[in-house]
């Protein structure tokens, strides 16, 4: 791809962002999209978004459990970047009409103190580095037309970014088994969706360790002071307004959310 023609789909994912609409899958339009294509569409969509004030706290990784694998068909973990305009406070309402086709997935985050810089990143070298891990939603966003996404389609849109939501813990991980850790998810009062540590690539750690050697390989660190969403540990479950949410993960604490 040109780098205007970058430029120009980084353009389109960031207009459809702020006008709250969706845009046909662009790996319809461009069969011959790469992934390396596709994070440079990326990057050109958050620069747009700090230019407009926002400022990057952190990062997400995306597709590590086999249930979203199978719900989007894409087969390989991506990440993309956390900004300050995606945060909301514990039990704060979101505003559904700000969000396109949102669902919600509970997660386990991790808030660095030490700088990660791979390659050569382990699991143990992620929790040395990490101050503490929450409960936390992740609300996740496609401007893709109905989901219809393929993993270039979703690393261009940012990894499917919308907002998150921090728990009401901070928690030392060097005490917990993160991975044998179960999370139970409601939805208006029932249970929707369980599971454990283990779904985000057989640890979250892992997961974390993953993204530090993955964007190590670019030149990117991990930064003491960001927050690194690890990844769903269960399906994705739809969202609209009226809708209220909490996860509680074992040993870690609980997190919830509403939309208006």
């Amino acid at each position: 791809m040109t780098p205007e023609l970058i430029n120009t789909l980084g353009d389109e994912l960031y207009d459809a962002l702020e006008g709250c609409r969706v845009v046909e899958p662009l790996t319809n339009r461009h069969p011959d999209i790469t992934i390396a294509d596709a994070y440079a569409i990326q990057q050109r969509l958050n620069a747009r978004r700090v230019d407009a004030g926002e400022r990057i706290i952190g990062k997400k990784i995306g597709v590590t459990s086999k249930a979203v694998m199978d719900m989007l068909g894409v087969y390989q973990p991506d990440f993309g970047l956390l900004t300050d305009g995606m945060v909301y406070n514990e039990g704060e309402a979101i505003p559904a009409a700000t969000l396109i086709q949102p669902k919600a997935e509970g997660e386990i985050a991790f808030v660095l103190k030490k700088d990660l810089i791979g390659p050569g990143i382990s699991a143990a070298d992620v929790l040395a580095a990490t101050e503490g891990v929450m409960a936390c939603f992740e609300i996740v966003d496609s401007r893709i037309k109905d989901w219809k996404i393929k993993i270039q389609d979703t690393v261009a849109d940012n990894a499917s970014c919308g907002v998150f939501v921090l728990g009401d813990r901070l928690v030392d991980p060097r005490g917990l088994d993160l991975t044998t850790c179960g999370m139970v998810l409601e939805k208006n009062g029932e249970i929707v969706a369980t599971g454990a540590g283990a779904a985000a690539l057989g640890a979250p750690a892992n997961a974390v360790a993953w993204l530090a050697n993955t964007l190590g390989r670019l030149g990117i660190p991990l930064k003491a002071g960001e927050v690194v969403l690890s990844g769903s540990l269960a399906i994705m479950v739809p969202v609209k307004a009226g809708d209220s949410l909490r996860v509680s993960i074992g040993g870690i604490g609980g997190c919830s959310v509403r939309f208006v």
